[in-house]
């Protein structure tokens, strides 16, 4: 169909959903006006008919094309059909599954098909009322099975009156195998009255025709065994003409010792296929078969059943003359029983199907089929009525899910977008947003541009086949324990549980709290993987300098001598080597303890205020990039890659916000509750803890103060020594200043200068 022409002529509304503005289907004008909506405006341009959350069967009416997609075209097509079949557009508001019959529109042709094709289906149904429901209409097949036709063009036994004519139906599908009705009985079509009877009469001609059978009962055994044996006779004449040829080749062309003795080990019941190589009989020259002579083995049975049956009574040899001429006894027989015709109807026995030639029904069973097919157009308008009560309940619910993404960002939680098929229960989260995938690593390529959290699981339920996949969106909290082959729970929209299992996980943020954390989470991660890695190189280092050892050398070993016998002495102990080395650690040591020592210097001499600023400043060095890339994939996040991946053809971006992402996903909330932990480990009681740790810290900030480590803040230690210490470092301080001012006169400066 060609694309649609962008027409101004009606107005529409528009609404804000998921961050677009997108067009505001509110009326039946609106739906009745679709033709003339530029496709550009439309949020979806195609959707699968499988795997959504909406009747599959309204979705199949609705795809006008049955390319098993649901595309713009259809949408227009459908809203034209069903709103010229109504009088008022707006029912298809009320999403119902009935309609009564004077809502119909009887001046239109379709909604005039309608309003008769409801007629008659409650009339069949015995129903004195002038409402139709898709409850009346669901089961086709009992409306027709309360009549004798229904317009498909197929008689079933219970269509004629007559039984001779009720047997030829019944025979017709017990050999020819039927037909489908519509009440969902296997009948008869004109096809296949038509073959029936062309099968009678060929069956009946060609027994007529039939040869007389040159062994009686035996004939077909015969005629097999003759079959299986001809080429194994001809080798051996052609043999025997060979060996006629030259003598001397008589021996290679017999069958050879060699051969019989490299078997001859062996079970020799499993050797038949090898044994049945060798000649029928032995090779002797003579271009005949002595039949007194020892037959082989793989083949004596056969040859002897047909020596009995066909050979001369007094014969004693078998030349290959009267070879041929056993297998012309069967020519006629063969050609006779290889030109059967009408073998579909045979097991009916040749009295049957001579009294079905005799009666001759075939007419009036024609006559029949008319007559079905005289209420074809009435019966295709009984499915015209299911076809109008599937489109008028469930055509709103496409549009706001195809045009608008209106039932996704509804504020009420108990409506469904139609791609949301259930909840996933996982980590404390019940995660609402999940979708039915195919393909999970199809769908996970592209899914990953969405910017979600998502979570693939295979579902599995008893009494289920196979099993489900799906996706789910985490939108709300942290990672936690969430990893794959963790088990959950699988909750779909009818209300069955599923066991899921967790197969893939797409990571990206899921709040700002968990990005957040996530710089330390991967500093405490990366650490735990160093630890454990410098461990397990230790250990293996270890475990093989042992198994060194070991292997090297015995475990006692005499100590080693020198030229003259004696024990070689140890190695002198190297001062200077260790000297060096302990200074090195002393130095490595001081530098770390100086830097310590200025960062603690810098630290306390700041104020409380600048305390704070300078901790908050950290943690935003170090937790704010992470927070800041969160915070613009949050924002772009969309649901566009998921339902592309899904087959769907988007046409508008679909943004998932914060706010709006944290209704996707609910988090457990526990009461705020004082219990008692009956596991819990006993102490002291806490007000007991609080004054201990109290009477702690009040020690520590004494002695602190009494070593003078205080001093800084103008509180010095009460001690004498301290004091001391001080005029020490003043009277130091006065020298320092005397001797620099005499080193100045002597230089020829001034006082002004010092």
């Amino acid at each position: 169909m060609a694309l649609l022409p962008k027409n101004n002529k009606y107005n529409w509304n528009f609404e804000n959903i998921g961050g677009s503005s997108r067009v505001r289907i509110t009326s039946g004008q609106d739906i009745a006006h679709l033709a003339e909506l530029d496709p550009k405006l439309w949020t979806v341009l195609s959707c699968p008919i499988k795997g959504l959350e909406i009747n599959e069967k309204s979705l199949s009416y609705m795809d006008i094309d049955g390319d098993e997609k649901i595309r713009v075209n259809d949408i227009v097509a459908v809203s034209k059909w069903i709103t010229g079949a109504l009088k008022n557009p707006d029912n298809l508001l009320q999403e119902s599954d009935h309609i009564a019959l004077c809502e119909l529109n009887q001046d239109n042709s379709v909604g005039n098909k309608i309003y008769k094709a409801a007629k008659q289906i409650l009339e069949n149904l015995g129903k004195d009322t002038e409402t139709i429901s898709l409850t009346d209409t669901q089961d086709i097949v009992a409306i027709f099975a309360q009549t004798r036709f229904n317009g498909d063009g197929v008689i079933t036994e219970a269509t004629p009156e007559d039984a001779d004519e009720k047997a030829v139906v019944a025979d017709i599908v017990k050999t020819l195998g039927g037909v489908n009705d519509r009440s969902g009985v296997l009948g008869a079509n004109t096809e296949l009255i038509e073959n029936f009877y062309k099968a009678l009469e060929a069956y009946v001609a060609w027994k007529q025709a039939e040869v007389p059978a040159p062994f009686g009962a035996d004939t077909d055994k015969a005629i097999a065994t003759y079959q299986a044996l001809d080429a194994k006779v001809k080798d051996f004449f052609l043999r025997s003409q060979l060996a006629g040829y030259s003598p001397a080749s008589t021996a290679t062309l017999d069958v050879q010792n060699a051969r019989i003795e490299a078997i001859s080990g062996d079970n020799l019941t499993a050797k038949t296929d090898e044994i049945a190589t060798y000649p029928l009989v032995r090779i002797t020259g003579q271009p005949e078969i002595n039949l007194n002579a020892p037959v082989n083995p793989a083949w004596a049975s056969q040859f002897n059943f047909l020596k009995a049956i066909a050979f001369p009574k007094d014969a004693t040899v078998l030349t290959e003359a009267d070879w041929s001429a056993i297998g012309a006894q069967f020519a006629a027989y063969l050609g006779w029983k290889n030109s059967k015709a009408g073998a579909a109807v045979e097991a009916l026995g040749l009295e049957t199907i001579e009294k079905h030639l005799q009666q001759n029904k075939k007419a009036a069973l024609l006559c029949l089929v008319e007559q079905d097919l005289a209420l074809k157009e009435e019966a295709e308008n009984i499915e015209l009525v299911d076809r109008f009560l599937h489109i008028h309940k469930d055509f709103y619910r496409l549009l706001r899910n195809f045009i608008t993404f209106h039932d996704f960002y509804d504020k009420d939680r108990k409506v469904q977008a139609i791609f949301q098929s259930g909840t996933l229960i996982v980590d404390q989260r019940a995660c609402r947003f999940c979708m039915q995938v195919a393909d999970t690593g199809k769908h996970s390529g592209m899914a990953a541009a969405s910017g979600m959290y998502l979570i693939y699981c295979d579902c599995t339920r008893k009494n289920f086949a196979g099993k489900l996949q799906i996706v789910a969106a985490m939108t709300v909290g942290n990672i936690g324990d969430i990893s794959v082959g963790k088990n959950a729970i699988y909750y779909d929209n009818d209300g069955q549980e599923w066991d899921a299992v967790i197969t893939k996980i797409i990571d990206n943020p899921i709040s700002l709290g968990q990005a957040f954390w996530s710089p330390y989470r991967r500093l405490a991660t990366l650490i735990e993987n160093l630890i454990n890695k410098n461990a397990s190189d230790k250990d293996a280092k270890i475990m093989k300098e042992m198994n060194d050892k070991i292997n090297a050398a015995p475990a006692t070993l005499p100590a080693s001598k020198d030229a003259d016998g004696a024990a070689a002495a140890a190695p002198p102990f190297d001062i200077a080597k260790f000297a060096g080395i302990f200074a090195a650690i002393g130095m490595a040591f001081g530098m770390i303890a100086s830097a310590v020592a200025n960062l603690v210097k810098g630290f306390v001499s700041l104020t409380w205020w600048q305390v704070i600023i300078v901790f908050v400043g950290l943690l935003l060095a170090i937790s704010g990039p992470a927070m800041v890339m969160a915070w613009l994939k949050l924002r772009r996040r969309n649901l566009a890659p998921l339902l592309n991946a899904n087959g769907w053809a988007i046409n508008a971006a679909s943004k998932i916000s914060i706010p709006f992402g944290e209704t996707l996903t609910d988090q457990a909330h526990f009461p705020k509750l004082k219990l008692k932990d009956p596991y819990k480990k006993k102490g002291m009681a806490p007000w007991k803890k609080w004054s201990l740790s109290g009477l702690t810290l009040l020690v520590v900030l004494a002695v602190m103060w009494l070593c003078n480590l205080f001093a800084w803040a103008q509180l010095p230690s009460p001690l004498p020594w301290f004091a001391k210490e001080e005029v020490a470092e003043e009277c130091i301080l006065e020298e320092t200043t005397l001797e620099s001012a005499e080193e100045a006169c002597c230089t020829g400066e001034t006082t002004e200068t010092l």
